[in-house]
Formats: C-alpha cells, structure tokens, sequence
C-alpha cells in the first residue's frame, strides 16, 4: 500500500519539475492528471457556470474569480503559482503547456494514429499542394505512436482550435487549447521528446499552413441598436477582465466579435481604452484592433512562403 501511495506522490513531484522547466523557457503551464484533462475541477457548480449562456452580454468566468479550476486559463509561468496549482492537485501527474500565448504564440499540430488514419502521410500531402515544408522543430512523442510538432505563430494573429478540419487525423492546439508536456506521465504512458528535436526550438509556421489554420473572414453582421450598446459593454468588459498574458488575445477576440457585429468602428475607442487600463500599451492596442479589423473584413492574403522548397513535413531523426 505504501508503493502505491508512493507512486503517485513520485509522477506528480517529477510532473512539477518538467512544468517548471517548461516555465523558465517562456512556456505556461497547468497540471493535468493521468486522462490528459486539467487535474483541477472548476470552481463554479455546473448550473453556475454559465449562468447567462443565452447573453453575450456576459462572457462566461475565465478565472477573473481568482479561484483555479478554469482549465487552460489557470496558465502560468511564476513558478510560484505553479508550485500553488500541483499543490491543489496532489494527483497530477502531467502538464498541460497552454497555447496561443507570448512569448512563442504556441501552434500544435497533433498527428494522429488512431481509426488507423496516416496523419503524416496527409501532413505530406498538404505540404507538396500548398507549397510548404515544415522547419526542423520541437517534435513530442505520445505513447499512442502519434506526434506533437511544436510551432510558433504571428503575435496579431489567433489561431484557432480544430479537430480534422484540416486534414484526418490531424488536430490543432491554438489559442485556448494546450498540448500535454514531454514527461507527462498518463494512462497510455508517457509523452517524451523525439530524439533529435531537444535542443530545438519551436520553429516558425510556414506561412502557406498558417493560412490553412486561419477561419476564413466572415462577412460583418448589422447590428440593431438595441442589441449593439449591450453586446458592446460585454465586450468592452471581456477585455477588461484580462489578465497579463491574456490581455492581447482577449483584445484581439472582442475586436473580432465587434467588426464582425458590425460595431467595431464604433467600439474602437473603448477596446483600445479597456486594453490601455489593463496595461496593454497604446500602439500595441491599436495594431491588434487592426489586425482585427483586417481578419474579419478585408484581410489581405499573406505572399507565398517561398523560404523552403516544397520537400513535406521535416522528419524527425
């Protein structure tokens, strides 16, 4: 009984270590437990959690309670707050690595082997018709035979989460998702670095994919006034709830619901004021409600890549 009281307490101190590592590299984490979920349960009860679902008036609580339990938006790189979240979750024995968010703008690109789908052989594919390879990069090993490649994507830009949108078997960690670490411990076995790709670091996504990750531009909606001031204060509340590290994606996010509401020039002034109170700087404030504007109305495609020939996905050693 005591080995197997040990154990746990052993995967969930060696679970710390790895997440602290990643944290000094600029990467923020959370704990997981063995089934790959966020070890810490939500704080809200179930019928409490969105308690206003039907209004978009009122996002629903990403951690501006203070409390953990909210997933990937418990995140963080201060070692100190990552020693308080294992310690809320004795029985973590992995760690999630958020998405989406400075300093690397982490993308995941999830190869697959499950239903017997050749995701890299797809990934290929993709490659030699849009004309991009991917770079020598980070590559995670899941004890399912799948792989994790590891890319960086534009500051303005937000990527979002799919599931074989772009190709089956091929799933991608964007903005508001996590990949699970490398020495992440679950019930299949553990995740590691594929040999070769440890000293890497997460490579840039060639731009011919990255536009192959973005949604196409939806065409703006008008908004009746009735609707619009209340929609419009929720999302100049959403942004001022943001906490340091979130505050350019949440910006980015409100911006794109507004212009695509067909409020945005209307609303600029606030979101760039509430972004301002939460310590984005001015400029920076701007160039994200531009990029904004662009995605959701006229967002110009990006040139070719024309860095690599088209050669398919960089293999690991």
């Amino acid at each position: 009984m005591a080995t197997t009281d040990r154990y746990p307490r052993q995967a969930t101190t060696l679970a710390l270590a790895h997440a602290l590592s990643a944290a000094e590299r600029g990467l923020a984490v959370i704990p997981l437990s063995r089934t790959k979920l966020p070890a810490l349960r939500s704080p809200h009860p179930p019928a409490l959690r969105s308690p206003h679902r039907d209004d978009p008036a009122v996002p629903p609580c990403h951690g501006e309670c203070g409390r953990p339990g909210h997933g990937v938006y418990d995140a963080s790189t201060d070692p100190a707050r990552i020693r308080e979240l294992f310690a809320a979750a004795p029985w973590a024995t992995g760690y999630g690595i958020a998405c989406g968010l400075p300093p690397h703008h982490l993308i995941g690109v999830d190869l697959d082997t499950k239903s017997g789908t050749d995701s890299t052989t797809a990934l290929r594919e993709l490659a030699l018709r849009h004309l991009f390879t991917i770079p020598p990069t980070v590559v995670v090993l899941t004890p399912s035979g799948g792989r994790h490649l590891w890319l960086t994507g534009p500051a303005d830009l937000v990527v979002p989460n799919s599931a074989g949108r772009l190709a089956p078997g091929i799933d991608i960690r964007g903005a508001g998702g996590y990949l699970v670490g490398p020495g992440s411990r679950t019930d299949r076995g553990v995740y590691a670095v594929a040999p070769g790709t440890g000293h890497l670091v997460p490579a840039p996504c060639p731009r011919a994919l990255l536009r192959l990750l973005l949604p196409p531009p939806r065409l703006p909606r008008r908004a009746s006034p009735a609707t619009g001031g209340a929609h419009g204060h929720g999302l100049v509340q959403f942004v001022l709830a943001a906490h340091r590290g979130q505050r350019n994606t949440r910006l980015y996010w409100a911006a794109c619901r507004a212009y695509e509401d067909g409020i945005g020039e209307a609303l600029t002034e606030a979101l760039v004021d509430a972004a301002v109170r939460t310590g984005l700087p001015p400029r920076e404030a701007r160039s994200t409600l531009a990029s904004a504007a662009r995605m959701t109305r006229h967002r110009p495609p990006p040139p070719p890549d024309t860095t690599h020939r088209a050669t398919g996905p960089h293999e690991p050693p």
